[in-house]
């Protein structure tokens, strides 16, 4: 234990930065790295600050612009200067300079003062640039190709040359699409992007990216091009049956910006001088996958000297330019890596195993003769005799095929389309070797923040495949699940899993993107869609899903600090709390259609008493109206719209009164007594307080009479542990969470699961399978339980007063089944830690806090008198209404508390 302790100790110590003094660094421009293509009017600005001293914290502020990096390190010809400003706030602190420009780059810097008297040196030098801020500023037109091309023909090429004739300095290419697009120039790859534009609702916002290309051009002659794919916009989505759902073109929007040394302009944008055909990408569907004849491939087709004389023209079409959005979320990206093992299956399928269920695609690197094919076809599972299970594909045919063209070793990979998968079935080249394939997993690129272990080893498991669950599914919109016909953002799992999300990536920028298509889609009358962005034709309005407009937004705030998302988002709150107070009858919504608890436990032939799990669904739709009421009440509040804080306050107080009318008996009990009855009645305070406590024991003797399971759907999975360790049942919450037979979350993970199942039992006790017509392997949504692995068993969690970890809450709950915890998180304002471990009867506390932060800690033990911080005894204060737990509060630093005989028994 000892050397366990040394090691944690190091650690923290080797990953702190050795400064000096206070500096400044991780600058951020609307919470992203040096952005390319804002459209933002007064982008706004956020810091980290480091320190070697404790109890930091930032008193001032001044931040520096320039057009020029010259110009900002002179500190001369500044365009604009906050002046030195006395504030601690170092996030999202607006630009209020001059007009921004049109494809202008600005460099921004800024230092800090501290309370210790310290200022730092200026931070090193960032940069944001503008994207197009007017329609008018794209000259370009949208082109299409000059053939018939529909669903199902092969991909349209396009290609122009254009020649320079100074030298450049930079240059910037712009570039959307109907359909998804991948550019070249000279024979290089633009950016490493996949699947963009991305998906958004594309008749009301159509997304164009910027890219840095100076480094792809040449002084004199170049070539420009584009392959097309129907992507989201028109190919198979939805179902099975439906095409065509944004439009039935296909058409590509590329505008390139050079800027001289001298100081001139020239822009090459695509128009009647471009010209089409066609290449080796003859198919290509998000469901159905891909096929590449590489004979067809026209080699050196994006570069300078090919010879396009049969290639046809083009048509410039009159297609909207005022629907057209910057890009604000991080992009698809590539990203790990796995090799498989080959084998031969009892039927002797030829299958590749790489060991996680992911998505992406698989990279071949084979050499055949001229005319040999191979085939892919993606799945998850292998059946109960170990052959190759398709079944749950539905009608998604999930293949990538190649066709050699016999020249050498050739490398092949798909454009335009995704598979989740963990198998693949390899049909044509038997030859193949471990060597020749690779699986290479695709998702947004957000950056990872979130980390949890322990000293169980199935946690830690279940924690991999929570966080491997959200990688497969937030791949540019949080879907549902990403293998099967399907694969679209349902709102329901996305506000479930927010919270977890939150703590393992920084999923600000994606879920803000996200937003504004839920508001986008949002009916009229304020009905939210099932899936969005809306491709369903759905009514919408079903509790717990569309619910989705005031748990994330206030989520992100919660956790990112920002306002404006909930201004942003303000209407489209307010507009589904109205929706449900017209579809009420006396503050009772009981009408419409509602998805209920889904996909919850049901016993089946073994409910031979009556106790089935099933929640009546308009007494959740009451909850849920509580509970974005609520919601919009403290967005109303941190905005200062106190009339709404008042009306809405009103609207609260009764909808509480006529669930407590409806749906609970003057004893106190539900009428429907199921686990998520009681969750959804404690966790929205839907009960007078007096009737609470009776409520949770009853919540915590329903776990107990199922043999210690969970019996709750998507709806009220996420809220069971933290209601039963509020109200004093942690040990029931951890026999739930540690439990390891069906249904329960380490089930699936004793089954051999890499990600989060869709159903409890996806996979039966006996190895045969759920319904395959739902029964995805890779599902976020009862990965919702990592938040309280965050928050309760490691302890790490924002104060729920400020919002953006300004002010931490530390408080572990610390379980005789497990000897150590530990979470880190990375803030926007740094590092938080907290890490508990066991040393014989003493309980160790360790304890990360960022600068320019402060901490309330609440530290387990039997009395004040058994707390030590580094061999001293620290002020602590008895927490009121938890016993056994003692507080205090500590500025920036990291801090070693030690609570003896704790686990001594009593």
């Amino acid at each position: 234990m000892q050397k366990y302790i040394f090691t944690f100790f190091l650690a923290l110590t080797i990953s702190l930065p050795a400064w000096t003094q206070l500096a400044v660094k991780s600058l951020r421009c609307e919470n992203l790295n040096n952005p390319a293509g804002l459209d933002v009017l007064q982008p706004r600005f956020g810091w980290q600050l480091a320190s070697d001293q404790q109890n930091i914290l930032q008193t001032a502020y001044e931040i520096r612009v320039a057009t020029s990096e010259k110009a900002l390190q002179s500190g001369k010809n500044l365009l604009w200067t906050s002046g030195k400003k006395m504030s601690d706030v170092s996030q999202w602190i607006t630009y209020s300079g001059p007009a921004l420009q049109s494809s202008q780059k600005y460099f921004w810097q800024v230092r800090v003062w501290d309370n210790q008297k310290q200022a730092s040196p200026w931070s090193e030098v960032a940069y944001w640039q503008v994207g197009l801020l007017n329609a008018a500023d794209w000259k370009a037109k949208w082109i299409m190709p000059g053939f018939l091309d529909t669903v199902g023909m092969p991909n349209p090429y396009f290609r122009k040359t254009f020649s320079t004739k100074k030298k450049i300095a930079s240059a910037t290419a712009f570039i959307t699409a109907h359909g998804l697009y991948e550019a070249w120039i000279n024979g290089q790859r633009i950016g490493d992007a996949y699947l963009t534009p991305g998906w958004t609702s594309y008749n009301k916002r159509l997304q164009y990216q910027a890219y840095d290309v100076t480094n792809l051009l040449t002084n004199g002659n170049n070539a420009v091009g584009a392959v097309l794919g129907s992507g989201w916009y028109r190919g198979n989505l939805g179902w099975s049956t439906k095409y065509n759902i944004y439009g039935r073109d296909i058409a590509l929007l590329f505008q390139l910006e050079i800027t001289y040394t001298d100081g001139t302009k020239e822009t090459i944008g695509s128009d009647d001088s471009w010209k089409s055909d066609t290449g080796a990408i003859r198919f290509t569907e998000i469901y159905h996958g891909e096929t590449i004849d590489t004979r067809l491939e026209q080699k050196g087709w994006s570069s300078f000297g090919f010879d396009d004389g049969k290639w046809s023209g083009v048509e410039v079409t009159n297609l909207p330019m005022n629907n057209l959005v910057a890009t604000y979320n991080q992009p698809v990206r590539k990203h790990a890596i796995f090799k498989p093992k080959i084998f031969r299956t009892p039927k002797g399928e030829l299958v590749a195993d790489f060991g996680q269920n992911l998505v992406g695609w698989c990279v071949l690197q084979l050499n055949g003769e001229a005319g040999e094919q191979v085939s892919l076809q993606h799945f998850e599972v292998l059946d109960k005799a170990g052959n190759v299970y398709m079944d749950n594909m539905r009608s998604a045919k999930v293949t990538a095929r190649y066709i050699l063209n016999g020249e050498g070793v050739q490398t092949l990979e798909p454009h335009f389309t995704f598979f989740g998968f963990r198998y693949v079935k390899i049909d044509g080249y038997s030859s193949i070797k471990p060597e020749n394939i690779t699986a290479v997993a695709l998702y947004s690129d957000m950056p990872e923040t979130g980390t949890f272990s322990c000293s169980n080893r199935l946690l830690n498991q279940l924690q991999h495949n929570i966080q491997w669950g959200q990688r497969g599914n937030f791949l540019d919109v949080p879907t549902d699940c990403p293998q099967r016909d399907e694969r679209m953002g349902w709102t329901g799992d996305a506000q479930a899993f927010s919270r977890t999300a939150m703590y393992n990536f920084d999923a600000f920028n994606f879920f803000a993107k996200w937003a504004r298509d839920i508001d986008a889609d949002q009916y009229e009358n304020g009905s939210v869609p099932f899936v969005i962005p809306a491709v369903l034709g759905d009514p919408g309005g079903s509790t717990g899903w569309a619910d989705v407009v005031t748990i994330v937004p206030w989520n992100s705030f919660l956790v990112y600090g920002d306002t404006m998302v909930l201004q942003r988002q303000y209407r489209s709150m307010k507009a589904w709390v109205d929706f449900m107070q017209m579809k009420s009858t006396n503050d009772l919504w009981n009408t419409g259609f509602h998805f209920g608890d889904w996909l919850f436990y049901s016993p089946g032939d073994d409910d031979r008493d009556g106790r089935a799990a099933v929640t009546d669904k308009y007494m959740i739709a009451q909850c849920f109206y509580a509970h974005s009421t609520q919601l919009l009440i403290n967005a109303a509040n941190v905005l200062g719209k106190n009339d709404d804080v008042k009306r809405y306050t009103d609207l609260l107080n009764r909808v509480k009164t006529a669930y407590q009318k409806e749906y609970v008996t003057p004893n106190g009990r539900l009428i429907s007594g199921t686990q998520t009855a009681y969750v959804l009645a404690l966790h929205f305070d839907m009960l007078p307080e007096f009737q609470r406590a009776a409520a949770a024991k009853s919540l915590a003797d329903n776990v107990k009479s199922y043999g210690n399971h969970i019996t709750t759907g998507f709806l009220g999975t996420p809220y069971i542990c933290n209601e039963l360790t509020r109200f004093g049942y942690a040990d029931v919450a951890y026999t739930l969470l540690f439990q390891k037979t069906y249904p329960s979350w380490l089930y699936p993970v004793t089954m051999g699961a890499t990600t989060i199942w869709e159903r409890w039992d996806g996979i039966k006790p006996d190895s045969t399978f759920q319904t395959p017509t739902m029964n995805s392997f890779n599902h976020y949504a009862y990965g919702a339980i990592g938040e309280w692995m965050y928050r309760t068993v490691a302890g790490l969690d924002a104060d729920p007063a400020t919002g953006g970890y300004k002010k931490l809450l530390i408080h572990p709950h610390p379980s005789d089944s497990l000897t150590n915890a530990r979470a880190t998180y990375e803030s926007l304002y740094g590092r938080v830690g907290s890490h508990w471990e066991t040393d014989d009867d003493d309980l160790l506390l360790h304890v990360e806090i960022p600068p320019n932060t402060t901490a309330v800690i609440m530290i387990p033990a039997k009395s004040a008198a058994d707390i030590y911080e580094n061999g001293k005894q620290p002020v602590v204060k008895a927490v009121e209404g938890e016993k056994n737990y003692f507080m205090l509060e500590k500025g920036s630093g990291i801090y070693h508390f030690r609570s003896k005989g704790l686990r001594n028994k009593k």
